[in-house]
């Protein structure tokens, strides 16, 4: 009874810090992009917003995920490193979205949160689904 007990423990520990990250993912992108993300998503209906959002969010998961799956036997040493490598993510993927903004014509915030469809968004989402694929296999 004290493993499961020491399990469920760990696990909200574990899913707490997550949902942080998650949120801090969520409020990154809002900042790098004009307008209020949340109501681009759920009152206009904003595919590229959406899209966007949702790399980080699956990018910072898998992070997380990863970070976990190889955690240190010790707890707090554990945690610490899913903090750490979490918000490296986040700031990885800042960084890879300036650079692409720099390198791209016009203003690469404004472009992704277009109502119409832009190419912008994939080429961004993938950047971010691979910035967390290389800070995921940098955790051993």
């Amino acid at each position: 009874m004290t493993d499961i007990v020491n399990g469920l423990g760990r696990a909200t520990a574990y899913g707490a810090l997550g949902v942080v990250l998650l949120v801090l993912g969520i409020f990154l992108i809002d900042a790098l992009t004009p307008g209020k993300l949340g109501r681009q998503i759920w009152e206009e209906r904003n595919r590229n917003a959406a899209l966007l959002l949702s790399s980080a969010l699956l990018g910072i998961g898998g992070i997380v995920f990863t970070s976990i799956w190889t955690t240190y036997d010790d707890f707090g040493k554990g945690l610490a490193s899913t903090a750490a490598f979490g918000l490296l993510g986040l700031v990885m993927m800042a960084v890879a979205f300036l650079v692409v903004d720099l390198v791209t014509p016009g203003r690469l915030g404004a472009t992704l949160v277009e109502q119409e469809p832009h190419p912008a968004v994939w080429v961004t989402a993938c950047c971010n689904l691979a910035v967390a694929a290389v800070v995921s296999a940098s955790i051993a």
